[in-house]
């Protein structure tokens, strides 16, 4: 019987700082993809998909973010475009979609069940 292999995971904040989480595992698991935000911007999190919810953080120039899931929400335009595709990167944590560098217009994760 083989023993259990360690491995580390470095998860992005949103405020930027970083967290290091050791763990155990007995099979690999799927690889967290990080998406930049647009240059020169700092963009407001918000507590839901859309402009008429509240900020409840602000990511700083040159931010990473891993999306967990997308949802339809506000139509929002920006450096990527026009798009009503929000994205969650953390619980109760949405930004538009038109200031992350996804690489596609559509969406690239699952919706989100709100």
């Amino acid at each position: 019987m083989s023993s259990p292999t360690r491995r580390s995971v470095l998860l992005a904040g949103a405020t930027g700082g970083f967290i290091t989480v050791l763990g155990s595992a007995t099979t690999a698991s799927a690889e967290v993809r990080y998406y930049s935000i647009a240059p020169g911007y700092r963009v407001n999190v918000r507590s839901g998909p859309g402009t008429s919810y509240s900020i409840v953080d602000v990511l700083p120039e040159g931010s990473r973010v891993a999306i967990t899931c997308q949802t339809p929400g506000t139509t929002v335009t920006g450096p990527y475009g026009t798009t009503k595709i929000w994205d969650c990167i953390a619980s109760g944590e949405y930004i538009s979609d038109t200031y992350v560098n996804t690489g596609s217009d559509g969406y690239i994760r699952p919706r989100c069940s709100l």
